[in-house]
């Protein structure tokens, strides 16, 4: 099993490590926060949260197994070095955790809060479906050969296609709407910070090791950084250059007939189409 030759290159893996956790972790704060205040979920994409729920669950079926388990840790070896660290660190299951619970969360909220008529798509269904099929399917294949490394990397295949479709119907949305209202940008900030953080830990481990085999090691988080990174810039270039947010005033009346501007322009959109 290999070891750190650089102490200052541990510790900058470590702090880097942990700030990608704790910055991929509150982002997920201003969204539920946001749906909070407004006792809404206008502006948020059902199929984002869909297929964010099974992008980051496949994330910690792979994280949890890779570092907690011996014999998949050993296959890992046997496949890419007996001398290769394990690419995954104690920061990266943690966030996988934590990431379920708060999407979990905040479907909770989709159900309780006004929504309008937006619902989650047939397409995102078919998907999220023919993901977990896929998967289970896989086990089977993977059981009388105890191919356990191949089946987590199945795993890990799912949660980089998720990452790439989960952020389309969110980016489409907005330019549908000309508007990102109801969708928060500080989750973007938080996120892409957490995406940098994420790469630059990857490159401490791979400097030190003189080594680049972390990076296809374990490429879905090499690609979830990448991918991550991409889409928050789209975002933030909507947020404050395409569709810059209108001030307006929001003041409920009694008998909960005022409602934001958000709220009634997209009912105005929805009876339009009828």
């Amino acid at each position: 099993m290999s070891s750190w030759h650089s102490l200052p290159l541990e510790i900058s893996y470590q702090v880097l490590g942990w700030l990608a956790f704790f910055a991929w972790s509150f982002s997920f704060y201003p969204q539920v926060i946001l749906n909070y205040r407004r006792k809404s979920v206008v502006g948020l994409n059902f199929d984002f949260l869909v297929l964010n729920l099974t992008k980051h669950s496949s994330y910690l079926i792979y994280n949890a197994c890779l570092f907690f388990s011996p014999l998949i840790q050993r296959q890992y070896r046997e496949k890419y070095g007996k001398d290769e660290m394990i690419p995954v660190a104690a920061n990266d299951v943690a966030f996988s955790c934590h990431a379920v619970l708060l999407t979990a969360i905040t479907l909770v909220q989709v159900l309780i809060y006004e929504r309008g008529n937006q619902k989650v798509s047939k397409t995102c269904i078919g998907i999220s479906s023919l993901a977990w099929v896929a998967a289970a399917i896989c086990v089977f294949i993977a059981l009388p050969h105890h191919s356990w490394l191949w089946l987590i990397s199945v795993f890990n295949t799912i949660q980089v296609t998720m990452t790439v479709i989960k952020y389309v119907p969110q980016a489409f949305m907005n330019f549908k709407r000309k508007s990102t209202e109801g969708w928060s940008i500080g989750n973007i900030l938080l996120d892409l910070t957490g995406g940098v953080a994420n790469y630059l830990q990857m490159a401490m481990q791979s400097i030190d090791q003189g080594s680049w085999v972390n990076f296809y090691g374990n490429i879905g988080k090499t690609l979830l950084s990448l991918v991550s990174v991409f889409f928050d810039l789209l975002f933030i270039v909507q947020h404050y250059i395409l569709y810059p947010s209108k001030k307006a005033n929001y003041s409920p009346t009694v008998g909960g007939e005022g409602k934001s501007p958000l709220l009634k322009s997209v009912n105005v959109a929805q009876d339009e189409s009828v």
